[in-house]
């Protein structure tokens, strides 16, 4: 990935609680993922970046989060029991479809058709497993900016 240059506004801001709120859930990661110690680095690495992180160890879990939050991110693996990574996002999509464009699909099954196709399909942001850390935060950014320019 190239270099990116980030420029940080500040204004005088006035009491505005939905401001703020909008403003906690822009640090909010949910990682869907069945593999528990995988969780963990995630959840240790994301927090030390900053950010808040809750976790679901499939994707049925998954959209129960779902339906009580909003996530900057959703770091999601594609194969997955009970709820594969492809099936979690149609479900979201049909919930809560702004969240769509948050997605960072997790997988360690480059080259397989029906993955890629998805992708695709999505247009998804993947990164391939296994990764390192700096990869997932680059991708973990850009899903940040993508979800900015939705509408809620």
């Amino acid at each position: 990935m190239s270099n990116t240059h980030f420029t940080a506004y500040t204004q005088e801001k006035t009491h505005d609680l939905d401001e703020n709120a909008r403003l906690d859930a822009v640090k909010k990661i949910l990682v869907v993922d069945d593999d528990p110690a995988f969780v963990e680095i995630l959840q240790v690495f994301l927090e030390s970046c900053g950010y808040q992180v809750e976790s679901a160890l499939d994707g049925v879990l998954g959209i129960k989060k779902i339906m009580v939050h909003d996530y900057a991110v959703i770091l999601c693996d594609m194969v997955m029991p009970n709820l594969a990574g492809d099936m979690f996002y149609m479900a979201v999509e049909r919930v809560k479809p702004h969240l769509c464009r948050r997605f960072v699909f997790m997988t360690g099954y480059q080259g397989d058709a029906k993955v890629d196709a998805f992708i695709r399909r999505v247009r998804g942001l993947v990164v391939w497993k296994p990764f390192e850390m700096h990869i997932l935060l680059e991708a973990v950014q850009a899903a940040e900016r993508k979800g900015d320019h939705t509408t809620s």
